[in-house]
């Protein structure tokens, strides 16, 4: 008999740890629009599961606590089953053992606070709060509310410039996002629960490369209404676009040279080649939406005179300031905004960085965009500070890891401390303060400092990616509520007592994507044209191909590949490469159409027009 003996996982234990992972793709790719109190019980039956029954609150507690919301949802409770249940889950929370029990306790105590309107809705009536109308999970978590299942069949049938103007009935930028968009519509797609969500910004972009150029619709008869615009970025441009295709004559008032605003001026040309973005905002100008360029507003024009011209003022100017370090010497020589610094680039005022040493303070896609531009412009060594842990960036994984590959340095847990200046009033380097991981707040880990010495960063230039603001000093003169630097709306995106006057997009709801600037510009077109007293309707005219009644076996994801690190941080041109042909076909192929089986066919699927 040996003394010990290597332990191999049994059968039982290789089938559990696949389920375990099933379940968590599962749970991942949960859709909206779920009763909250029935997911309740249902997570609460799985921690129950895992307990070992050592100790009361979890073997009997946990129990006691799935019956009572079984109660809520079979109809035998009362109002006094909710105090029950919180009792019984703090009492838990207070005296378990172990996480098992106390966090099972937790996650119910929350679900009391944060949804009891449901509980109370199953109490009183029978019936959950929740109105499952958005089936399609992929759409309900678009912001724009594109319609990916239609184009995504549009692509597999080969049918690519009808699969472009189905995407313009909610998104007039369907090439842009094809580059750029942070698709979160795939982390809820269904197919996560089969093997791995279907690309589908992979299938826009290759909509959009192999469409060509395609023609707008045709636009309603004219209304002899005036809409001005104020801001050429992708929000100001896709307002733009609705209400002229409603009969609208609207006016972009922009104060660069070209339109697109951080789409040209933020983003940089290997990441969103700005031929590509000219296909699109062609097609936006092709319907008749006229430009003024060079013009500032509270500068060369205010608001009071474009309400004067106007029947109806939209601004939509985004956030084109950046925030500063709050550090003696920001203004030194070579200390830049990234806001700044890419536009100076967007602008082809290339800036030479040859042998210079570069540190960009930040750590979302702004920061990512910065140092990648960086290195293309020849700087010798190119870091990022940052004074969290990697995994608490906000940029993108994929940005993250294009960084890395190019050659850049993240150093983390630093934070800013203060600047070197020298006599000369030029920047030599950086002290930035050791940070230690601390207590969760809000969701995210927050840092504290772990008490050593600072340590210095030399660098000849540092740029600044910490935030945006907007330039609200003018809008709140002229009577525009604002909040810590944000124009306040209602929902509509209209004011309470300007009418005429709506915002929409970064500058009220604060620096966010692309596609919710998009997605904020539909809400306020279809208001303003509410409110100048017509219901005009956005379709497209396309017809969605039968789903297929074919086996969808488990298949492989096609991601798109990038050119080779050491070729492409020497030159501007664009990172990813395009799926070919028969690749957009398999990966279009492996959709599984939740606007027609499940529940999407109890609800339409699909709104044809907005």
């Amino acid at each position: 008999m040996s003394r010990l003996e290597i332990m191999s996982p049994t059968r039982a234990r290789i089938v559990m740890e696949g389920l375990y992972k099933d379940l968590e793709r599962r749970i991942e790719s949960s859709p909206p629009g779920l009763c909250p109190v029935d997911m309740a019980r249902a997570f609460l039956e799985l921690c129950h599961a895992q307990t070992c029954g050592k100790c009361v609150p979890c073997r009997i507690g946990l129990g006691q606590l799935n019956q009572l919301i079984r109660d809520v949802l079979n109809g035998k409770a009362t109002m006094d089953t909710l105090d029950l249940m919180e009792k019984t889950a703090l009492s838990i929370m207070d005296s378990a053992d172990c996480a098992i029990g106390y966090e099972a306790a937790n996650m119910v105590y929350k679900g009391l606070i944060g949804y009891r309107d449901d509980y109370v809705e199953h109490i009183r009536n029978g019936r959950c709060t929740c109105t499952y109308n958005q089936p399609v999970p992929c759409v309900a978590i678009c912001p724009a509310h594109v319609d990916i299942p239609g184009y995504v069949a549009l692509v597999e049938e080969g049918r690519y410039a009808d699969a472009i103007r189905l995407i313009r009935k909610d998104n007039p930028f369907p090439t842009t996002c094809g580059f750029i968009c942070e698709h979160p519509c795939e982390a809820r797609c269904r197919r996560n629960m089969v093997d791995d969500a279907v690309n589908i910004r992979g299938l826009k972009r290759f909509a959009a490369d192999y469409a060509g150029f395609v023609d707008p619709p045709e636009c309603a008869p004219s209304t002899g209404k005036k809409v001005a615009v104020l801001g050429g970025g992708p929000g100001g441009l896709s307002a733009a676009y609705y209400l002229q295709l409603m009969g609208h004559q609207t006016t972009v008032y922009e104060m660069l040279p070209k339109l697109g605003g951080m789409l040209r001026y933020g983003i940089p040309n290997y990441r969103l080649p700005k031929d590509r973005l000219d296909d699109d905002i062609n097609a936006i100008l092709k319907t008749g939406v006229q430009v003024k360029y060079g013009l500032k507003i509270g500068k060369d024009i205010s608001i009071q005179e474009l309400r004067d011209q106007y029947d109806a003022v939209l601004i939509t100017i985004g956030a084109s300031t950046d925030k500063k370090l709050g550090l003696p010497g920001e203004d030194a020589d070579g200390v830049l905004s990234a806001v700044q610094f890419l536009r100076s680039v967007g602008k082809d005022e290339i800036i030479d960085l040859t042998g210079k040493e570069v540190v960009v303070i930040g750590g979302g896609n702004v920061s990512m965009d910065a140092v990648r531009t960086a290195k293309r412009l020849g700087a010798k060594k190119v870091s990022i500070l940052y004074r969290r842990r990697r995994n608490d960036m906000t940029a993108l994984p994929g940005e993250i890891e294009g960084a890395v590959a190019e050659g850049i340095e993240i150093v983390t847990l630093k934070a800013p401390a203060s600047l070197d200046v020298g006599e000369d009033h030029k920047i030599h380097g950086i002290y930035a303060t050791p940070q230690m991981i601390s207590a969760i707040r809000d969701g995210r880990a927050s840092v504290k400092p772990t008490g050593e010495p600072d340590v210095y960063i030399p660098c000849d230039i540092l740029i600044k990616a910490i935030g945006q603001d907007i330039e609200s000093g003018h809008f709140e003169k002229a009577g525009i509520p604002v909040s810590r630097g944000k124009i306040v709306t209602l929902k509509s995106g209209a004011f309470e007592n300007m009418p005429g006057v709506f915002a929409g997009g970064d500058c009220s709801s604060g620096p966010a994507s692309v596609i919710k600037a998009i997605a904020a510009a539909k809400v306020v077109a279809a208001n303003i044209d509410e409110y100048l007293g017509y219901h005009h309707e956005i379709t497209s005219g396309v017809e969605i191909p039968e789903a297929s009644l074919k086996d969808k076996t488990p298949c492989g994801r096609v991601n798109l590949t990038e050119r080779d690190a050491c070729e492409r941080v020497c030159d501007f041109n664009a990172v990813e490469n395009c799926m070919t042909e028969k690749e957009a076909k398999q990966e279009a192929g492996r959709c599984l159409r939740c606007d027609h089986f499940g529940y999407g066919i109890f609800k339409g699927g699909r709104s044809t027009l907005w």
